[in-house]
């Protein structure tokens, strides 16, 4: 197997290796792996000492910011408070200054008591409790060996961690599912407790030895999830839920949250009480040995372990899954389910692997999480992604959090000079400001000055001063008396969006200070002052930002002056003289009326988006760069309908990227590969979302028999991509209806 080997960042301690109940559903004295009875009862100074120092030298060789450790058993509070001392000692030592350390313990609350309490808030242990829920479902299988019940005592712990002197230490409560308890009760007893996290656990099974169905349901777990879910949500989700919290971060394209769903590499190793280092606990329910690997820590490291092929194949994400699960869409979230569940001896007699196969929980885990899905999807979709004018608003408020983001950065680095841009900023704060940050290359602007800072690099806060160009732009516009001090460069002055005036000679620089007056501004400098009365229009030494629209089309502006428009990855042309301007506005305007005449509704979006037209150099196509929303690099050379085309492809790359700026459309990108009618060769599921967001748009244009097609077989492999984010699936359908829309003619 390929690839480096993931360090572990989890450690489960066995402390004590038998237990003071008699659970009928444990998975350790009732699984087919019985070698608890010839392990030694408590875990022996010297595998402690070893444990401590085989975990520091990993931690220190792979630099882990941190590490967990749980304690475990059987009952680990069966060790006593002295060995238990022990261990917190020599863990905390051995990791003193090489990584923070998250002590952890697993309990099924008998022993508790202010005694224990109190060493483990001295080493900042907390403590997780298993529970089934009310009296009647913990009865059910967590008895003592005589058959007396638990849950008064498990009570009783919970209250003590519930208390103020020790409710620091509460991690949880561990519930194992049973179907033939009440979903509801269960979920509001333990609600009840008001524990900080509550974990639900699918009792271990496999295809051997599968799980209870009462019902004969094969989703009958997935109900009974659901059900506790929907209780949950009705209680407005108060208490978290690692399950659920699971699933709707997967779907949303982040990460799972717990080891028995989704991609992520397994981080966990084992340590039994004689100091044998074994694989995940759950495998002892697969067979004899089964979580075995012939190291321990007297002899061996934990890098050692990490590279035994049965720990490496639950690190290779979906190549560690079955060529079924592959292909499943709802993969990224259940990834496979726990690998435990996957088990089925047939598969080994035959020669296979017999863990290659789906979970003995398939049709439960994609219920769950298709239920979830359905339950949720409208709510966790940004309405930036159904709505274009909540796009144009998120843009908006992306640049305001930059440019909140540049004011933290410089840290008091921009001196007086930002001081006095960010005082006046707030002056100017409102609508006028509003439209002068949704130019789109303030954006530009803002990014540039956010990385120049974070290299490093010496023209940082020069970059960063060019915020009192845009205070001064938005006090004209709004034509408030605040005089702005602006820095100029080479003799010119820019106020973004409106444009450029020379007050000094090429390769001068130096500061004028900029007054709105009641039909213009005035710029004040040493020795000179000039007055700008009509800002759109070409007077003296002022070059306004020209506007391109004519005969009903569309009135982008022509911003051929700002310093930051050069973000296309091609060459931007200079300023344009009147005759080319005139000329090119002639173009586009024709080109428009070409767009409303075949695409109407693509082309009254792209109107209400596009603010601002660059030229570029060449005859190529339209080029989305890195600036806000609503501009587009335009070679000079398109003319026609390769004109009307390129704009509309322009503006779909365009709305494309600024939706992947503000939600999370798929996750994974080039796990999968996916065939499309158009290319030679199968792409990831960002060129296959961008090239069929872009071509529904050209198919609506031309409404040729194989464009259709083409389109229509791109959106069917879209639609049952794994990759796919709730906000991607729901661009997907949106694009489905333009799809469709163009089909009807």
């Amino acid at each position: 197997m390929t690839g480096p080997v993931v360090p572990f960042r989890e450690i489960v301690l066995k402390v004590h290796s038998r237990c003071d109940l008699a659970c009928d559903h444990c998975y350790i004295y009732e699984a087919p792996d019985q070698s608890w009875r010839t392990r030694p009862k408590a875990i022996s100074d010297e595998a402690i000492s070893w444990t401590a120092r085989r975990l520091a030298e990993h931690a220190e060789k792979h630099v882990l910011p941190s590490v967990s450790v749980i304690l475990h058993g059987g009952e680990p509070l069966l060790a006593g408070p002295a060995r238990l001392r022990r261990v917190c000692e020599e863990l905390t030592a051995a990791l003193d200054g090489v990584a923070a350390l998250d002590l952890r313990i697993h309990t099924n609350g008998l022993q508790l008591s202010p005694r224990y309490l109190d060493l483990f808030d001295e080493f900042g242990v907390r403590v997780g409790i298993s529970l089934d829920g009310d009296k009647s479902a913990n009865d059910r299988h967590r008895r003592f060996a005589d058959g007396r019940t638990s849950h008064p005592l498990v009570l009783k712990a919970v209250e003590l961690l519930r208390s103020e002197r020790y409710r620091h230490l509460f991690l949880g409560l561990l519930c194992t599912i049973d179907v033939a308890n009440d979903p509801v009760a269960v979920h509001d007893a333990l609600i009840a407790l008001d524990p900080p996290r509550i974990d639900y656990l699918l009792p271990h099974a496999t295809w051997d030895a599968p799980p209870a169905r009462p019902n004969g349901s094969p989703t009958e777990y997935a109900d009974w999830i659901l059900t506790a879910f929907d209780r949950w949500e009705q209680q407005g989700g108060r208490v978290p839920v690692r399950l659920f919290e699971s699933v709707l971060s997967t779907l949303n394209g982040g990460p799972s949250l717990t080891e028995s769903l989704g991609l992520a590499p397994t981080d966990l190793v084992v340590v039994e009480t004689d100091g044998t280092l074994e694989q995940v606990d759950s495998l002892k329910s697969a067979y004899e040995g089964a979580a075995a690997t012939g190291f321990d820590v007297f002899r061996h490291s934990f890098d050692e372990v990490a590279a035994h092929p049965g720990v490496r194949v639950r690190q290779l994400g979906l190549v560690g899954v079955g060529p079924e699960c592959r292909e499943c869409p709802v993969v990224r979230s259940c990834g496979g389910g726990l690998y435990t569940h996957r088990y089925r001896s047939a598969h080994a007699e035959r020669g296979t692997d017999a863990f290659a196969g789906p979970s003995v929980y398939c049709r439960d885990l994609e219920a769950l999480i298709r239920g979830i899905e359905a339950r949720t999807a409208a709510r966790m979709v940004p309405e930036a992604v159904t709505d274009p004018g909540e796009l144009v608003a998120s843009q908006h408020e992306l640049t305001r959090t930059l440019l909140a983001r540049l004011h933290v950065d410089l840290a008091g680095r921009g001196g007086s000079e930002w001081d006095e841009a960010w005082r006046l900023t707030a002056l100017v704060d409102g609508p006028a400001l509003d439209e002068v940050l949704a130019q789109p290359y303030a954006r530009s602007w803002l990014l540039t000055a956010l990385e120049a800072l974070r290299a490093g690099r010496a023209d940082a806060v020069a970059h960063a001063h060019r915020l009192a160009a845009y205070t001064a732009a938005a006090a004209v516009r709004a034509r408030l008396e605040l005089p702005v001090a602006v820095g100029y460069e080479d003799g010119r002055l820019l106020l973004p969006g409106l444009g450029q005036l020379r007050v000094g000679a090429p390769g001068e620089r130096g500061r004028v200070v900029v007054t709105a007056a009641e039909k213009g501004f005035r710029a004040r400098g040493d020795g000179f002052e000039l007055d700008v009365e009509c800002p759109r229009e070409p007077c003296g030494e002022w070059l306004p930002v020209r506007g391109l629209g004519r005969d009903g089309a569309p009135d982008p502006a022509l911003d051929d002056l700002d310093p930051y428009r050069d973000c296309f990855g091609t060459d931007v042309l200079a300023r344009l003289g009147l005759g080319e301007a005139d000329e090119w506005s002639g173009r586009l305007g024709a080109a428009w009326g070409l767009l409303s005449a075949t695409v109407p509704g693509h082309a009254a979006e792209a109107a209400a988006v596009l603010t601002t037209l660059t030229p570029l150099a060449g005859d190529g196509e339209p080029v989305v760069g890195r600036h806000g929303y609503g501009a587009l690099g335009v070679p000079v050379g398109l003319t026609g309908e390769a004109l009307a085309l390129g704009l509309l492809k322009g503006f779909r790359r365009a709305k494309l990227r600024a939706l992947l700026d503000v939600a999370d459309l798929y996750a994974l990108d080039g796990a999968w590969q996916h065939a499309v009618g158009w290319r030679g060769e199968p792409v990831p599921v960002s060129v296959l979302l961008a090239e069929t967001h872009e071509r529904v748009a050209l198919a609506a244009y031309d409404r040729s028999a194989r464009t259709l097609a083409e389109t229509r077989r791109a959106l069917e492999a879209l639609e049952e991509a794994a990759e796919l984010t709730v906000s991607g699936k729901s661009l997907v359908a949106a694009v489905r209806l333009e799809w469709e829309e163009a089909a009807r003619g």
